[in-house]
């Protein structure tokens, strides 16, 4: 992999870490309305990914297909929303702001399961990112670097503050700054990883790129309506996830069109 690959592969992670640091210089708890604001922000942002990034490029892929090009698009997305299913039916974890375990049961510890619950979640991000930096290896003829770029930088930006949602929780539990930034930390380390594996299977496996670009929109969008959207919606100040969904789903709107 050159250099600007492996700066786009690291950019979510960068962005996951400086959110986690926000334990250093916050109160123990986040404001209900700042996690709301976030949460929306997060979503809009992983939606606008998902159809500028994700899906219009799959479709753009298959295009000489005429109507039959909306099939791999509409198989990926399908395949990656029940594929997130099926982890989230199986692995044990527990969502931040819960007391109710998912999964199968185990004896894991909290923090344990609200790693895990962390992993399911960035997993598809890290996946989105390299299928898109895939497509832009292939020559540019669908997906441009700077598109890559884009979605590498919309990642990280929605990342600070799902870092801060994560590691503030863990230090309001009681645990240490150092020990809740690192946990905050290490739960973006999926996202490089992931992104990776897929940039390596999609150089095996041009012919399928197509369906990876709509597996990974089905990810992200499962995570959004399973997980984050619930949380956002729930209880007081709805309506600042409302104007947060917007605004993240506009600057990732514009950071596509833009740069792309």
């Amino acid at each position: 992999m050159n250099n600007g690959v492996i700066l786009a592969i690291l950019i979510p992670f960068l962005g996951t870490t400086l959110g986690s640091a926000f334990v250093f210089f916050m109160k123990d708890e986040m404001p209900d309305r700042l996690q709301k604001t976030l949460l929306g922000f997060a979503s809009g942002v992983m939606v606008a990914a998902s159809v500028w990034s994700l899906l219009i490029p799959s479709m753009d892929m298959t295009a000489h297909w005429g109507k039959a090009a909306v099939v791999p698009a509409a198989i990926g997305l399908l395949a990656g929303m029940a594929f997130l299913l099926l982890i989230d039916s199986l692995t044990p974890h527990i969502h931040v702001g819960s007391d109710h375990p998912e999964g199968i049961k185990s004896h894991l510890s909290r923090t344990a399961m609200l790693s895990l619950a962390v992993t399911i979640h960035n997993f598809p991000e890290g996946m989105a990112v390299g299928v898109v930096i895939a497509g832009a290896l292939q020559g540019g003829e669908w997906i441009s670097a700077a598109a890559a770029m884009a979605m590498s930088l919309g990642i990280a930006i929605q990342n600070i503050p799902e870092g801060a949602i994560i590691s503030m929780p863990m230090k309001a539990a009681g645990g240490s700054k150092l020990k809740s930034f690192t946990m905050g930390t290490l739960s973006g380390a999926v996202e490089p990883i992931g992104a990776a594996l897929v940039i390596l299977l999609a150089s095996f496996m041009t012919p399928i790129l197509p369906y990876l670009l709509s597996f990974a929109a089905g990810a992200m969008l499962y995570v959004v309506i399973e997980e984050l959207i619930p949380e956002a919606s729930e209880g007081e100040h709805s309506n600042l996830s409302t104007i947060g969904f917007a605004i993240g789903f506009v600057l990732m709107m514009v950071l596509d069109v833009v740069l792309g």
